[in-house]
């Protein structure tokens, strides 16, 4: 067998010349000291771990009290086969879920409608009906595990669901925790899997806040996200202004519906990106939980410790994989999870080394999760809290982050909150250009990608990936006709024309959901009927 050929000239500037900047395009010094910190007015806010405004951490012992939740996002073809999955990661140590469904469930289309033609089961699972969620958590007690969903537009229907196989399973609600991502806002402006328009959007989230603080208080009911926005090409201060920026019009909605902060801001959440940069990504860790401090404490008058607190789940940079010499990003992932810990998130999905090439392979994912592992009990980052604290770098980046992203906030809030500069299209320019800009500094040799743009070689395709089935979408077809026949369809019609009736109106909308759900609805006839009333959202021409 031939090896392959490695490129003795790789393709390089003639001499080595670095920006010297983060990616936020902050510049990097030589070397720090006291005096740069002398001035500083944000040294006085370092504080202790657990004490606001929590720049060092959310609790005052961190990780010397339990570790991060290690999660691996998950989830393909079927819900028979993506429950597999699910209670072999739980057996190799995994200690929460982390959902991933397919495009239609996201869109809020059953397996069988037109456009769901040729996606069905591929990013994710494919769930249409409470018999599929059934079959997807399957021996798996709801009661002892905490489960993510990462799910937006169809965010209530699919926790509506979730609270079903519950109480199959003879599980109290109260007892349910975990997390459904529910942010609409980062869809509009960086990712695209939006239904409604905004404001009909904004009060099925404000509804599931309400819900959720009466009949789930251990469930996190949003995960503010800025991962998607990293994905698109932000930078580092963008990824903290524009995720913040979204906090504070959710924040805003649901007070002015009525809700008290202190009711629903304890369950709050976030979703990072954690990057290659590694002083960047804890400084930005840091930067993020003392805004959110001051933002809920002096905007909104919160004062439960809680509401105070920016706890954040966070996924390494599927960006940052690259198909080229795949066993690279092993490297990159392990990197980008020590920026997390070492920046103190409260839960953490590594990505797998050959995600730039297909859905994660078994293999793949178990080397994921034992990275997470390895830093947890052999590296010693865990045994104190926040260990780069008083570093003169990480504590100039962090305050430097923190008035760069304020400035953006600042200038969001000045064209009337984010869902105004989404409607803009300001956010997304700004996405733009900073991608392009990436880019560029890439092509031009400024920033390295190993095996990429240096060090390139000939390579054979890996062995081992993972393909799903192109059967899935018959068998889910098959399986939704058989349930439509068997169900009762009168009470089926009954709750849906219960939902339609109170999304005209101004009720809470969890508890139709909840009973259409019980009924066996679909997820594409209740989304259908929500549809009919708050209509589709359209983004405007050139965004």
């Amino acid at each position: 067998m031939a090896e392959p050929k490695v490129d003795v000239k790789p393709k390089q500037p003639k001499e080595r010349k670095p920006k010297f900047a983060t990616t936020s395009g902050i510049e990097v010094r030589t070397f720090y000291t006291p005096r740069d910190l002398e001035q500083s007015a944000y040294e006085r806010d370092l504080g202790a771990p657990g004490e606001y405004p929590y720049t060092r951490g959310v609790q005052a012992t961190m990780y010397r009290g339990r570790f991060w939740t290690m999660r691996q996002y998950a989830g393909f073809a079927t819900a028979e086969e993506s429950n597999r999955r699910y209670r072999y990661l739980l057996a190799q140590g995994q200690t929460g879920l982390s959902v991933a469904f397919d495009l239609p469930t996201q869109m809020g289309y059953d397996s069988d409608h037109p456009l769901a033609t040729g996606e069905v089961g591929k990013v994710g699972v494919s769930i249409a009906s409470l018999e599929d969620m059934e079959t997807l958590f399957k021996d798996i007690p709801l009661d002892r595990v905490s489960t993510s969903m990462t799910i937006n537009a169809t965010a209530g229907i699919l926790l509506a669901m979730y609270i079903a196989v519950a109480e199959k399973q003879g599980v109290n609600r109260g007892k349910l925790s975990g997390t459904i991502q529910n942010d609409i806002l980062k869809e509009y402006s960086a990712r695209g899997t939006y239904i409604f328009p905004p404001r009909p959007s904004l009060r099925l989230i404000t509804d599931i806040f309400a819900f959720c603080a009466r009949e789930l208080p251990d469930w996190n009911t949003i995960s503010i996200s800025g991962y998607h926005m990293r994905e698109a090409g932000s930078t580092a201060v963008q990824e903290v202004a524009f995720t913040l920026a979204n906090g504070i019009e959710y924040v805003r909605a649901a007070t002015k519906a009525g809700l008290d902060v202190d009711t629903f801001a304890p369950r709050l959440s976030f979703f990072f990106n954690a990057h290659n940069e590694l002083f960047e990504e804890v400084a930005k860790f840091r930067a993020a939980r003392r805004l959110w401090a001051k933002i809920m404490r002096e905007r909104f008058g919160a004062r439960h410790p809680r509401s105070l607190m920016l706890r954040f789940h966070t996924q390494t940079a599927g960006c940052t994989l690259t198909a080229q010499q795949p066993d690279n990003n092993v490297v990159r992932v392990t990197l980008q999870a020590l920026a997390a810990v070492l920046g103190g998130t409260q839960s953490l999905h590594t990505n797998s080394r050959d995600e730039a090439l297909a859905l994660p392979s078994e293999a793949s994912a178990r080397l994921a999760l034992r990275t997470q592992q390895v830093i947890a009990h052999e590296s010693g980052v865990s045994d104190t809290v926040d260990p780069l604290a008083g570093s003169y770098y990480v504590e100039t980046l962090t305050n430097e982050i923190e008035r760069a992203a304020q400035a953006y906030i600042d200038r969001i809030e000045a064209m009337g909150g984010a869902a105004a500069a989404i409607e803009r299209g300001f956010v997304q320019d700004e996405i733009h250009q900073s991608a392009y800009r990436y880019q560029k500094e890439i092509e031009r040799g400024e920033r390295v990608v190993v095996g990429v743009n240096q060090f390139a070689m000939e390579e054979r395709p890996p062995e081992g990936l993972l393909k799903v089935d192109p059967t899935v979408q018959e068998a889910q077809i098959s399986r939704l006709r058989r349930l439509r026949a068997e169900r009762d369809n009168p009470a089926v019609q009954r709750a849906l024309a219960e939902l339609e009736s109170a999304a005209r109106g101004a009720d809470n909308l969890m508890p139709p959901i909840v009973a259409a759900v019980r009924e066996y609805a679909t997820l594409g006839e209740i989304a259908d009927r929500l549809r009919g009333v708050f209509g589709e959202y359209h983004p405007p021409a050139g965004l």
